[in-house]
């Protein structure tokens, strides 16, 4: 997927997260901290790709851990956003700089970009260090990228304008998704 697809598809998770509530910071968090701490964290996973727009910004981070992990590696699984998690609530004191609701919405936007992978034939190491490839892949990036964008806006235009969110959210439970992120966080 291209850069981007990732950041229109990142606007699309930040929106369904704060309409479907998945967390309490997210139901009552400002719109000014969600859609920007999104972006913002939308393209980091491809931090180990040196070509992409983030690897070639920065190109001493990118390199090591590109020839370390490769492509789609650890920065595309589950463990880089539970180490990454970790790593934050750990380095910071409890009242830092990043509000609640925007922590939460820099989470949303990195496992946006896994989703989105997802939605590709390559797929994602979703269990890394386990091989194995998760993917349902409705875009083929190969047949460039206006499946892509039309797939992407129109999940935008989808959570902006979706009534009622109670009949697609209702085997997910709120709840359990914010006990897990308040867990983790």
């Amino acid at each position: 997927m291209t850069a981007e697809g990732h950041l229109i598809f990142s606007i699309a998770c930040a929106v369904f997260a704060k309409k479907a509530q998945l967390s309490p910071e997210l139901a009552h968090g400002d719109w000014w901290h969600i859609i920007p701490a999104s972006l913002l964290t939308s393209l980091l996973p491809d931090i180990d790709h040196p070509k992409s727009l983030i690897g070639q910004r920065l190109k001493w981070v990118s390199a090591p851990i590109a020839r370390v992990f490769g492509h789609r590696g650890f920065t595309h699984s589950l463990l880089a956003v539970v180490g990454g998690i970790f790593l934050m609530r750990t380095h910071f004191p409890h009242d830092w700089v990043i509000p609640i609701d925007a922590f939460h919405a820099m989470i949303i936007g990195y496992l946006s970009h896994i989703l989105a992978d997802m939605l590709t034939p390559a797929g994602v190491p979703l269990l890394w260090p386990c091989r194995w490839r998760f993917r349902l892949p409705l875009i083929n990036s190969q047949k460039g990228n206006q499946l892509e964008r039309t797939l992407c806006l129109l999940l935008v235009g989808l959570t902006l304008f979706w009534p009622n969110w109670a009949p697609i959210i209702g085997a997910i439970k709120p709840e359990s998704f914010s006990k897990l992120l308040n867990l983790i966080t």
